[in-house]
């Protein structure tokens, strides 16, 4: 039982056991509301057969009294046990979205899109929180509840009980029809939900663009279109849970109805007393009005369809495995005949073999679109290889954890990603227990003093979300020295120093010499005077090896890499 409630809700194991233990409170808290109206009927019983004794009233007052203090215990059980708890499972529920999301290979994080991702994180957790709190539990302690009243009613008038409970299963029959609809309204819902966020977000990402191309306009009526339609959307979710929820709720009420008729015949013909038919009126009245409420619980939780499942996508996502020690016979970064593609047709690598050995700086080069970067990430475990081997001082890569294999990387992107954080601390990252001596020494190899003396408060200001208050080059040096403080024996360097001025360049490029001695360097890099000191070039032209030795002996070839450097040659001499 425990096993199928973790999966049909996307809950922990002492989540499922809360939202039991949750639930029988309900039905505790449902089972004490109805002691008042037994009460009544014992006393009226007693009124009609005659005089009440004045020891039976005393019996009444104390049992009211402590019927109003096991209502008032039982709640706050019940409160206890559906919100703190279900507060807790949401803290579970997130920390293990994170978890997962943290041990996913990247290939997963390309495919999805990130808005979608991040309502899955933030906006599906808070509903299921609602959920929990609300909806579920209430739900299933209503209806155990009425079955053991209904139970204890048929005991009594199987007739009565029959003409007060016959509108309930047909209520929850129309409603859970209402399945289907209600995710087919969801899907289409979400989907403009998702349509709007990216919207709004790409419209923030890139307000510099479209002001300067005169765009706005053009765009915010775009923009307007997507709200128009999940305005629609919303409006057509409503009308198609509302379509069953209010028959089911109008067939609720003919309870009472039904109650009055058929007990109206059986008290004429002599066969029902006026205080049985007394006490089923007052039943009825008390049960309907929470049972209507049941109906929209249970339209509620259906829709918990859609985030539950979109919640299981990323739990059941498959990691990538590994051991939790990387055991290497030196650091050599070996491909063998590696095959790679993004998405199924779409080739990057095709049988692609070389090695980058340790102490030597190996470049990859060649036109855009080769392969490079791709294939600096497959050496980190970006990705999984389609085909072929990768292997790091004799070890498949993929038989490491990623967590433990990224430990002997130090990694320069050409995107640089910057974090809302002090630049101390943005260096830090490379280090998390570096002290404030050893970040500052690492910023002063990449030449980071130089603009961050003129920073507010120095290493301590605070620099925006992505650095948004640094220039490219700044931003690049940061996480330059973020390599130099992580010191690890395998260095790759994306286009490292792209952003950079010539001086800056030159000193730049005196740190990385420092910091890649004896290590295993692979580097990528558009400009041939970046890679002209490099130990071996390996030239990627259409997903394949083209050439491959040191920039003399390639050179000399006359092939695709001396053309290369006669046209940047060529370039260089270019004037306006």
């Amino acid at each position: 039982m425990l096993n199928y409630i973790m999966n049909r809700y996307a809950l922990s194991r002492q989540g499922a056991k809360d939202l039991i233990f949750a639930t029988i409170s309900c039905v505790v808290h449902n089972i004490m509301l109805m002691m008042p109206v037994s009460l009544l009927y014992m006393l009226v019983s007693e009124l009609i057969e005659g005089v009440v004794p004045q020891s039976h009233l005393w019996i009444y007052i104390v049992g009211m009294v402590a019927a109003v203090l096991l209502i008032m215990f039982s709640y706050r059980w019940q409160y206890g046990a559906t919100f703190f708890a279900t507060y807790k499972e949401s803290a579970v529920r997130r920390i293990t979205l994170a978890e997962k999301l943290r041990k996913l290979p990247l290939s997963f994080f390309g495919k999805c899109d990130l808005s979608d991702l991040t309502t899955t994180i933030m906006a599906d957790s808070a509903t299921l929180e609602t959920a929990f709190s609300h909806w579920v539990p209430e739900f299933f302690g209503s209806m155990i509840s009425t079955v053991i009243v209904a139970a204890c009613l048929f005991i009594f008038d199987w007739r009565m009980a029959l003409a007060a409970f016959w509108v309930l299963p047909v209520s929850l029959c129309i409603v859970a029809f209402s399945g289907k609809v209600q995710n087919y309204f969801s899907r289409r819902q979400n989907e403009a939900k998702l349509a709007v966020a990216d919207g709004i977000q790409e419209c923030l990402e890139t307000m510099r663009d479209l002001k300067s191309n005169n765009a706005e306009e053009e765009y915010l009526n775009g923009l307007d279109k997507k709200i128009d339609k999940l305005e629609g959307r919303m409006i057509r979710a409503e009308l198609g849970l509302a379509v069953f929820v209010m028959p089911a709720s109008m067939i609720l009420k003919l309870g009472i109805g039904t109650v009055a008729l058929v007990g109206s015949i059986l008290l004429a013909n002599g066969s029902l007393t006026v205080l049985t038919f007394f006490m089923f009126l007052l039943v009825v009245s008390r049960l309907y009005d929470p049972l209507g409420s049941s109906l929209q619980n249970l339209a509620a939780i259906i829709s918990t369809n859609i985030p539950i499942e979109r919640m299981r996508e990323i739990e059941n996502y498959p990691v990538q495995p590994g051991a939790a020690e990387l055991k290497t016979n030196g650091y050599d970064i070996a491909f063998n005949n590696v095959s790679f593609a993004y998405n199924s047709g779409e080739v990057v690598l095709s049988d692609v073999s070389f090695t980058a050995k340790q102490g030597e700086v190996t470049a990859l080069i060649g036109p855009s679109g080769g392969g490079k970067s791709t294939a600096a990430k497959l050496a980190a475990r970006f990705w999984d290889v389609n085909g072929g081997k990768i292997t790091l001082g004799g070890t498949d890569i993929t038989s490491v954890d990623p967590e433990k294999l990224l430990a002997a990387y130090s990694i320069v992107f050409q995107d640089v990603t910057l974090f809302n954080n002090t630049v101390m601390e943005n260096i830090r990252i490379g280090k998390k227990d570096a002290t404030d001596e050893e970040v500052l020494a690492a910023a002063r190899e990449a030449q980071c003093d130089e603009f961050v003396e003129r920073l507010p408060n120095g290493y301590n200001t605070m620099i925006g979300e992505n650095g948004s208050s640094l220039s490219g080059g700044e931003r690049q040096r940061i996480s330059i020295a973020r390599a130099l403080l992580k010191d690890a024996p395998v260095i790759l360097l994306d286009e490292a120093t792209a952003s950079l001025d010539a001086e800056n360049e030159t000193k730049i490029q005196r740190a990385i010499s420092r910091l890649v001695k004896g290590k295993t360097v692979l580097i990528i890099a558009h400009r041939m005077r970046t890679v002209e000191g490099a130990d071996k070039l390996v030239l990627l032209k259409e997903s394949r090896v083209a050439e491959q030795g040191t920039p003399k002996e390639l050179a000399a070839a006359g092939g695709l890499y001396a053309e290369m450097c006669r046209l940047q040659q060529q370039s260089g001499e270019w004037k306006i």
